[in-house]
């Protein structure tokens, strides 16, 4: 507990300056961040197999060219990047033709993992950038949605949690955790909101969204957790002593931002 409490207090000192001071700063550590994410999906799923060294070149250069895009744009927009596609599917299909056809080697499910884990952490990432350069109180609004959520999640499923949630997938979840959660992160985050953001909004209307994307990032956890399942690991990685892997810190706040954009012309 005491390295996990350290390891936060690190990270919160590293994370919020560099949010604050936005720009370019803030778009390289949010890019190292996304690399690390495209690294820790890449060796969970080498556990049974490696992938040809130029796949891996390419996953990182295309997380790299997604968070790019997005370097000074702060107006949300829906077009599709057709270049960047065409480049995603050569960069990802394309080496199946220089591969052995051995069940052991890089095939066309490994192709697509790749493909899916790409765009996911490219496009999920990015958006958490162009979220701090739209305005930074709504990147502090899904923080807090995270933050609290997580938090007293795992607060009331310590003290008072008896029935489990998903015992599957992650045994330690439980219902009143995640009631827990969804009342505190929905309470603070949705509070920020109507105090520092728009006191204008329908309060009940700001309390719906925010209480969605709460949800939305308790279900972005177990995405993340039944990931870990699959390929019988423990954490995306050791990068963050006490948490595990970039993913397993970021795991709810990439699904919430990623929902937050749904309601982007309402808030």
């Amino acid at each position: 507990m005491k390295k996990r409490v350290l390891s936060a207090i690190v990270l919160v000192i590293i994370f919020v300056p560099l949010m604050l001071i936005g720009g370019i700063t803030f778009t390289a550590f949010m890019t190292i961040l996304a690399a690390a994410g495209i690294y820790e999906l890449i060796k969970v799923r080498e556990k049974s197999k490696k992938f040809p060294r130029v796949v891996k070149v390419f996953a990182y250069l295309i997380t790299v060219l997604l968070m790019v895009q997005n370097y000074n744009q702060n107006v949300f927009t829906y077009m599709v990047d057709y270049r960047l596609t065409a480049i995603l599917i050569f960069a990802f299909l394309l080496p199946l033709l220089f591969v052995n056809k051995k069940e052991d080697t890089y095939n066309i499910n490994d192709a697509l993992y790749m493909v899916g884990s790409s765009i996911f952490i490219g496009l999920s990432f990015s958006l958490i950038l162009l979220i701090r350069n739209y305005d930074l109180n709504y990147l502090i609004y899904i923080l807090l949605i995270t933050t609290m959520t997580d938090v007293f999640a795992y607060l009331t499923g310590y003290y008072i949690g008896e029935h489990k949630l998903c015992p599957t997938i992650s045994p330690k979840k439980t219902i009143e955790g995640l009631i827990g959660g969804l009342a505190m992160g929905t309470f603070v985050a949705s509070t920020f909101y109507f105090v520092v953001i728009n006191s204008n909004m329908s309060l009940v209307l700001v309390i719906f969204i925010t209480l969605f994307l709460s949800l939305i990032g308790q279900l972005g956890d177990l995405v993340f957790s039944s990931i870990k399942r699959t390929y019988n690991v423990k954490d995306y990685s050791s990068l963050i002593p006490g948490h595990g892997g970039i993913l397993d810190r970021f795991d709810s706040l990439v699904f919430v931002a990623l929902a937050f954009i749904l309601f982007a012309g309402i808030l």
